[in-house]
C-alpha cells in the first residue's frame, strides 16, 4: 500500500469514527454511516497526468528529470571518473562502487556501460535514434516521439544529472529486454536498493515515466527512498507524488 493510499485510508477512518459519535443519538451505526460515505465520495488513486506534476524535492538525490520536468537551469555536477571511462556524480559514487564490488563478489561480472553524458552527447544520441526511426519511413515528427520513447529528449535525461548508470552483463551487452533474464540483472533487481539505486524504467510504469521499459537504467535516489520504492513497487514519480 502506497504512502497516498494509507493517508486516503486514515482520512477514511476518521471520518468513520466522527460519524459514529455524531449518529449516537439519532440511531446510525457506523457501518451505516461508512457505507453512506462510500456512495457520496468516490475514491481514486492518482492518474498519470497527476503524477506529473509532482512536488519538486531539494535534496540533490531526489531531483525529479523526465520528459515533463527538464534539467534545472544551472545545474552542475562534480564527477568522479570510473576506471573504464566512465564517470558519475562524486555523491553517489561511494555507494555505486559498494553495488558493484558486492555484485562481483557474488560471482558475476556487472559492466556500466553508460553513466553521465553532456548536453552535445545526448543530442547526438538523440539525433542518431530519429534518423533510425526516419530511415524505417516514419515522418519526421513521428520520428522524433518515437525516438523519445527509448531515448530522452536532450535536456531531459537523467544521465545529465550524473546520477543514472546503465549497467549490463559483461557477457551479455545488448541493451533489449532479454538483459532482464542475466544474472546480473537478476541480482541487482533484487539488491541495489539496499545502495541507494532503484530500477528506473520499471516494465508497467512506462504511461507514468514516459521511458519504455529499460532492465538496465539504475538512478541513485538514496537509501531511504530506494528502499520505500523497491517495498512498495512503486515508481519515482509515484514516491514524489506521495510526498505532496
Amino acid at each position: 500500500m502506497t504512502s497516498y493510499q494509507k493517508r486516503l485510508r486514515r482520512s477514511v477512518l476518521a471520518f468513520v469514527i466522527f460519524m459514529s459519535v455524531l449518529s449516537c443519538g439519532l440511531g446510525i451505526t457506523a457501518a451505516s454511516a461508512y457505507i453512506k460515505y462510500q456512495q457520496t465520495m468516490r475514491i481514486d488513486t492518482p492518474s498519470a497526468n497527476q503524477l506529473k506534476a509532482v512536488t519538486i524535492v531539494d535534496e540533490w538525490y531526489l531531483i525529479l528529470v523526465n520528459k515533463w520536468n527538464p534539467i534545472p537551469d544551472g545545474y552542475k555536477v562534480t564527477l568522479t571518473n570510473l576506471r573504464n571511462g566512465q564517470a558519475v556524480d562524486e555523491r553517489c559514487y561511494p555507494d555505486l562502487q559498494k553495488m558493484m564490488d558486492d555484485c562481483r563478489a557474488a560471482g558475476l561480472s556487472p559492466l556500466i556501460c553508460s553513466s553521465y553524458r553532456s548536453q552535445a552527447k545526448q543530442e547526438k544520441l538523440y539525433a542518431n535514434r530519429v534518423k533510425d526511426f526516419l530511415a524505417q519511413g516514419y515522418p519526421e515528427e513521428e520520428a522524433k516521439k518515437e525516438a523519445g520513447k527509448y531515448l530522452a529528449i536532450p535536456g531531459t535525461s537523467e544521465h545529465q544529472l550524473g546520477l543514472a548508470v546503465d549497467i549490463v552483463d559483461i557477457n551479455k551487452q545488448a541493451l533489449n529486454s532479454a538483459q532482464e533474464k542475466t544474472e546480473v540483472q537478476q541480482w541487482l533487481m533484487k539488491n541495489s536498493w539496499k545502495y541507494g539505486f532503484i530500477l528506473r524504467y520499471p516494465a508497467n510504469k512506462s504511461d507514468i515515466t514516459g521511458i519504455s521499459y529499460e532492465p538496465w537504467h539504475y538512478r541513485y535516489v538514496g537509501r531511504e527512498a530506494a528502499a520505500r520504492i523497491y517495498e512498495e513497487n512503486i515508481c519515482f514519480e509515484e514516491y514524489l507524488q506521495s510526498m505532496s
